[in-house]
């Protein structure tokens, strides 16, 4: 897999055009299955399973019990057939995301930011940079590589908004994860001060995935969204700043254990709590 990257980056020309022997790249591992086997066997796969067995009987006892005449059976029959079909939904969610891998051949990446390469930091180049770097490195072995789609907009431009708000439904609904909004430059200073960094909008289904089969739920949705995502950001934003000196350091050939104080930093924020209902 290494050698096919290494290939697709020489016949992009980045390896001149960068003046550089090594690129750290922004990068998703494809699929699921490959990298997180144990945690779909674990986690989501048995949530699942025991809600689908759950409820299957549940609403097979319901279902006689109204046959049988018992009263109030109808609407609780009503609520279980729904509950299942929720069951079902976070089931296809996290399935779309996984196939099988017998060698690296079956694997695929999907690149979205270029770090960094023999002297310099391309981290905080703007986005147009690196969408046309990496669209040129996604041309040179499009088996291999996965592009990503993106729209451009402008926020005075309320038609603009529409459009971008139109493509990321039509991209979830057809079972895409989501999209990353991100500024066009890296690092953006707003009337609030700097602006986040990337904001992941998922798709209605993926955030099964994430907050569980019955999250759609409107009494559930109302739990969430009156959720405090303030220490959230901050911690997101600090992270950054990490992430750029650690790659800062790196570039220029810092003693290991100072990158590593940045990375332990990032991981001591990952291990602070927030709210919950994130």
């Amino acid at each position: 897999m290494l050698s096919r990257i290494r290939a697709a980056i020489g016949a992009a020309g980045l390896w001149a055009e960068l003046d550089t022997d090594w690129l750290v790249l922004d990068a998703e591992l494809l699929p699921w299955s490959a990298k997180a086997g144990e945690l779909l066997r674990g986690q989501y796969a048995p949530v699942a399973a025991a809600a689908t067995t759950a409820l299957d009987a549940a609403a097979g006892l319901l279902a006689a019990a109204a046959a049988r005449g018992v009263d109030g059976t109808a609407e609780l029959l009503a609520g279980v057939v729904d509950r299942r079909g929720l069951a079902g939904r976070f089931a296809d969610a996290y399935r779309r995301y996984c196939w099988p891998v017998e060698s690296a051949a079956d694997l695929r990446l999907a690149p979205f930011q270029v770090l960094a390469g023999a002297g310099r930091v391309h981290a905080l180049r703007p986005h147009a940079w690196h969408l046309d770097v990496l669209g040129r490195l996604c041309a040179a072995d499009g088996d291999f590589f996965r592009a990503t789609s993106t729209v451009p907009v402008t926020l005075a431009d309320p038609a603009s908004e529409a459009a971008a708000t139109d493509w990321w439904r039509e991209l979830t609904a057809a079972g895409g994860e989501g999209m990353v909004v991100k500024p066009a430059e890296v690092v953006h200073r707003g009337p609030r001060g700097i602006a986040q960094p990337g904001i992941k909008c998922r798709g209605p289904e993926y955030l099964r995935i994430i907050y569980g089969p019955e999250y759609s739920v409107p009494a559930n949705l109302a739990r969430l969204r009156s959720r405090n995502v303030g220490r959230k950001r901050a911690l997101a934003l600090r992270e950054f700043a990490l992430g750029i000196e650690a790659l800062e350091r790196f570039v220029a050939a810092e003693p290991l254990y100072r990158v590593h104080e940045c990375v332990f930093g990032v991981l001591a924020l990952e291990s602070e709590p927030v709210d919950p209902r994130l």
